[in-house]
């Protein structure tokens, strides 16, 4: 069970990986697509219509991440970018948040920095080693592409 405090504001997170199953297929004209759960779907839902700002900070485009930001007017959306620490230390500072006021969720090599540096920090069972090991992280139950995205969101919104 998550432990999380009614002071976050933000949820920001990884995408692929968190709230996809990891997997990519690779299609006949060389495009890629990815699956997305449902019930993620309504996490994203259960924070947007509970107040809650989303940012999502991504290594990879997809076309999932766009509809979900168009979707739910996600606040900030980064692609393609590989040193996310940067990315959320100018989201932090934007918005003027408190390590009391956001989460940080990831699951990779490419998420470490942005975990160790935020106080509330989640993965997911099948992070790596090196993500699973950072003081103080929490771990969601559900794998990511089968709910941890909503486990969040619905220990914050519940």
């Amino acid at each position: 069970m998550l432990k999380l405090p009614k002071t976050i504001k933000w949820v920001i997170t990884d995408f692929d990986g968190v709230v996809t199953d990891n997997f990519v297929y690779i299609n006949d004209d060389y495009t890629m697509t990815r699956r997305v759960n449902f019930k993620d779907i309504i996490g994203f839902y259960n924070l947007h219509t509970n107040n809650y700002k989303i940012a999502i900070i991504s290594g990879e485009t997809n076309p999932a991440i766009d509809l979900l930001a168009k979707k739910f007017s996600l606040e900030e959306v980064h692609c393609r970018i590989h040193k996310k620490i940067d990315v959320l230390k100018d989201i932090i500072k934007k918005y003027k948040l408190t390590k009391e006021e956001y989460l940080y969720i990831g699951d990779d090599i490419n998420d470490a920095e942005c975990l160790e540096y935020s106080k509330y920090k989640i993965t997911v069972p099948h992070a790596v080693e090196e993500v699973k090991s950072i003081k103080d992280i929490q771990i969601t139950e559900n794998k990511a592409g089968y709910g941890a995205f909503r486990e969040v969101a619905d220990c914050l919104t519940n």
